[in-house]
């Protein structure tokens, strides 16, 4: 994935099973379940055919609190470490530290000056 373009796009949800009905119900998507790489539950994939088309993340653990329900946007980037430095000094805020998924990529979550969620990644070759 070319650096700079949008790469992944994942639902933050209090409820899995609604939007995973109203998902299969509206546009066809089927769901498969991949543990999380802490182990802290399941992280959802949407795919239509056999193509990942987006994620689904439940966000009804007390650490989430005050997040909202949202749509998230990954940017894939050439260095996340890298560019996660710029970001930093150019005023964003590093939402959790970054890390890595298995045969994903590296991820960083952050809130850039204006207050928008977004996610970087470095995807996996």
């Amino acid at each position: 994935m070319p650096h700079g373009t949008f790469f992944w796009n994942e639902l933050m949800t209090r409820d899995v099973e609604r939007a995973k009905k109203f998902y299969a119900d509206t546009i066809g998507w089927r769901f498969d379940a991949m543990p999380m790489p802490d182990g802290s539950g399941t992280y959802w994939i949407a795919k239509m055919g056999d193509q990942s088309v987006a994620g689904m993340l439940d966000i009804s653990a007390p650490a989430f609190s005050g997040v909202p329900e949202s749509w998230m946007a990954y940017i894939a980037v050439d260095d996340v470490d890298a560019r996660v430095k710029k970001a930093l000094a150019a005023g964003a805020k590093q939402m959790k530290p970054t890390f890595d998924v298995p045969g994903i990529g590296r991820i960083a979550v952050l809130m850039e000056p204006g207050g928008a969620g977004i996610g970087w990644m470095t995807p996996v070759s």
